[in-house]
This record gives structure tokens, sequence and C-alpha cells, in this order.
């Protein structure tokens, strides 16, 4: 047991302590990034020492970053209108590179003809997405019955409708989550750009439902960083009811409070989130048990997908590697094992991190390793997933240059995999080349997360502590500065002594 101060070190501090009294009381990105610096250069060059800072009656950062998304939502609007209407001849998707689940399974889950989620259909994903899938349908019916009233819905077919609402509701998850991200960043709110002009935004804000859990989590990471235990657990709850790997998150927190001593708000925030889970699936679950759980059903027969490096190791191996040709409905046993293990271990590293670090790591350092490792140690990782990622990386390293790489090798991943969907018969790629694109993907993620692993054990490299005297997480909430209660020396293995 010992006692860390909350803070970053004298010497993290030291330059920044020097600064003029009149400094801006937020951080200047064209000052302190030198991607920011070199693109300013267009606009006249990097913010100067007595401009007038936080005096805009209406460009605040807030709506400025607003409108980036916008304009990239837009964009990402454009790039999926080849597919919008369900026509896909001649392999439209994968030429146009606008794939999106929402097409297809507007018809295979029967919306098309006013099924609902679970209770008329088998649906593989957790409620709560669902639930976005029947809202959009509902909605889009509604819209073309009021349009074909007074004659003036154009000949469409249905799916155009569904999928244009489907787009405008995720949109405006794409927006809040914007709004969530600058509300964590502290004092530096133009992190937020990071996420309004993401190019993972642009490839794959409409290619699944993504984006509600990713916005959901956002939130409930906000309500903790305000203090509010309770209300981030509710929000939790709904971001696990959409997708799982929020869970992920609260793992995340149990290690931090548990470094710092404040189990008791974690289990708030952990209570609450079960309680706003079970009171989204329960109902579902009563109603149609058989079809609810097809999630899970689903998710343990599931083999290693196409972008999984267990899918790549077994290719390798000639196809032999794990649990061999499987029967129909029989689960890859071994592939879940061997799955299964690697995560505890990973996430056993993680905890010994978190403990033994010299500072105790900020919330999103720890969630974003926690979920890039799932990502790469998981048998799925279908591409849109990286959305996960999205606002954890900007609030972990908020740092231009890094970021952008990363999500160009995202984009590349995309691409390669329509190539390699389209076939080489029809000018395609080879397996090899999405092999290629995917790896230098994992090289990507692999290389940022060493970097945060760098920072949490050299918190003078922080950028988030370095920026501003006295920080210490933004998004802590109860863990803002407090102190330690545990720490494990940092020669001591987990289980020992």
């Amino acid at each position: 047991m010992s006692s860390a101060p909350p803070g970053p070190s004298a010497a993290a501090d030291g330059p920044v302590a020097s600064a003029p009294d009149d400094r801006p009381d937020r951080v200047l990105p064209s000052r302190t990034d030198p991607v920011v610096a070199q693109a300013s250069e267009a606009v006249g060059g990097p913010w100067g020492r007595h401009g007038v800072v936080g005096r805009a009656l209406f460009w605040t950062p807030l709506r400025v970053c607003l409108l980036f998304a916008t304009l990239v939502l837009a964009l990402a609007w454009i790039k999926q209108a080849p597919c919008a209407d369900g026509n896909w001849a001649g392999q439209r998707q994968y030429t146009h590179l606008c794939y999106s689940d929402a097409v297809p399974l507007f018809g295979s889950y029967g919306l098309d003809t006013g099924a609902q989620p679970y209770l008329d259909a088998r649906v593989e994903y957790p409620v709560l997405t669902g639930g976005l899938m029947a809202l959009a349908a509902a909605g889009a019916r509604g819209y073309d019955g009021a349009a074909a009233a007074v004659g003036l819905l154009p000949d469409v077919p249905p799916v155009a409708s569904y999928y244009a609402l489907t787009c405008l509701l995720l949109a405006l998850l794409g927006l809040l989550l914007v709004r969530a991200v600058l509300g964590l960043a502290g004092r530096r709110p133009w992190d937020a750009a990071m996420v309004g002009l993401s190019p993972l935004l642009l490839f794959h804000a409409f290619t699944n439902w993504d984006l509600l859990a990713v916005t959901l989590a956002a939130f409930a990471m906000l309500a903790w960083a305000r203090s509010r235990p309770v209300l981030a657990g509710v929000l939790f709850g709904l971001g696990i009811a959409a997708k799982f790997y929020p869970l992920l998150l609260l793992g995340a927190l149990f290690l931090l409070c548990l470094r710092a001593g404040r189990l008791r708000s974690w289990c708030a925030t952990a209570g609450a989130a079960a309680v706003a889970w079970t009171a989204v699936n329960l109902p579902v679950a009563l109603a149609a048990p058989e079809n609810w759980s097809w999630f899970f059903v689903f998710s343990r027969l599931r083999g290693a997908n196409p972008e999984s490096i267990w899918n790549m190791a077994t290719q390798a191996a000639g196809g032999e590697l794990f649990d061999g040709p499987l029967a129909a409905g029989e689960a890859p046993a071994v592939l879940n094992a061997v799955a299964t293990a690697s995560l505890v271990v990973f996430g056993l590293g993680v905890a010994w991190l978190t403990l033994a670090a010299p500072l105790r790591p900020r919330v999103p350092q720890i969630a974003f390793l926690l979920v890039a490792g799932f990502l790469l140690l998981n048998k799925v990782w279908s591409p849109q997933f990286s959305l996960w990622l999205l606002p954890l990386a900007v609030l972990a390293r908020p740092r231009w240059r890094s970021l952008l790489l990363w999500q160009a090798a995202e984009v590349l991943v995309w691409v390669v995999t329509m190539l390699h969907y389209l076939g080489t018969a029809n000018r395609g790629i080879g397996v090899e080349w999405f092999f290629l694109g995917v790896g230098l993907r994992d090289v990507a993620v692999v290389v940022l997360m060493a970097l945060v692993v760098r920072d949490v054990l050299d918190p003078d490299r922080d950028v988030v502590r370095t920026s501003w005297p006295g920080v210490d997480d933004p998004a802590g909430g109860v863990l803002d500065r407090a102190p330690d209660r545990l720490v494990v020396p940092r020669g001591t293995r987990l289980g020992t002594r």
C-alpha cells in the first residue's frame, strides 16, 4: 500500500508553469501540435501570442467541431448514396466502397414487411441495436405512407427511405459523439475536432449501427467525469445493450478505482449498469427468449472473421490450425478457448500496468488499451468495430500525426476488404494483398498502444497532463486528483508477493 501524487511530476509541470499569466484558458493545437501548426499556415500560421482567445460570439470550439463533423457526415452520405436503394447490380457495393449491413438486413430481418426484431425475426445484435432498426423501419414506413398519400413519393424501393432515415439517426449520434468528446477533453476542447474530421467517421459512420453504442459509452464516460456514477452506470448499461464492448470500459474503471480506493463509486456505476441493461433486455427475453438469446448463441458459434489475426494464422497453417472443418451448428471450441485465454492474459497485463504505473493512468488510457487489445485478440474484428476506438484514442493520446496514420491504415483495410470480396475475376485483389492491408492496420494499432503505454509509464510524455499545470485526469471524475490506495511495486508480478 502506498500513495502517489495525483498530478504529473514537477519536471512535467516545469515548462508549462512558466507560461505567462495572460495565457488562454484552453490549449491551442496550432501552438502545441506540429500537424496542426503546419496546416494552419494555410490560414496565416499558428495563433499568435496576442491573439484573443475565447471571445467568439458564435464560432465556439463546439460549434466549429460540430461543423467539421457535419461536413464529414455529409461526405459519408455521398459515399454511401450509390448503395442506398439496394440495387447492387455489378457488385456496386464493393466497387463503390459503399457496403452497409443495414441494406441487406432490411429484407433479411423482414423489416420491409413490418416484422419486429426479436418478436418476429431472429436478430444477431443486442436488443438496443435491434430497437434502432425498428425505429428507422417504422419511421420510414410512416414517411413513405404520408408521401404516397400526397403523391410526393418517387418510385423508389422502401429500403431507400429506411436507409436514409438510418443514416440520419446515425449522423445525429455522430454529432452527439463530438459533443461528448469535447466535454471529456477538459481544457483541450479542440481535440474533439479529431473526431469530427475523422476518416473513420467518413468511412464507417453508416456501415453498421456501431455509433449507437459508441455514443452511449462516450456519454457514460462524460457522466463519470462529472462525478455522476449512477447516471454513468445507466448509460453504460444502455451501451452494453447496444454492443457488448462498453463492458470493457467498466473493467477499466474497476482497475482505476481499485488503485484509488474508490470501489464504492464503481459499485454504484456497475449496479446501475446492470439495472439498465436488465430493464432493456428482460421484456424482450420474456417475450421471445429464443430470438433474444440468438446474439449469444451466434457469438459462440461464430468462427474467425477474415480480418482477425486468428483467421490469418489459420490460413497460414493451411486451414487446420484450430478446429478444422466444423459441422453445421458446431462451435469452434478450440478457437473460443484460445481467444478467451489470450484476452485474459492481456487483461492481466493491463491490470498490472494500471496498478504499477508511477502515476495512476487516466481513464481513457486504460479504456483504450483494453478495447484495442480486445479487438486484436478477439475472433471477430469487423472493419466498423474500429469506431469503438476512435473517441478513446483521441482522449488517450490526442496527437494528430499518430491518429491520422492509424486511421489511414483503417481506411486501407476497408479498401482491401471491398476489393477482396469483389474477387480476382472481377478485378479485385487476392487474399495476400488483403492480409497485407489488415496486417498494416494491426501494426498501426499496436504502435498506438505502445505509445499509450509509454505515456503511462512516463507521465512526462503524456500530452494531456503536460499541456496545462496541475491537470490530472479530465475524464477521471472521482478519480481526478484522488490519492492512491493500492500500488503494486514495478518489479512485482500479478499473483506474487
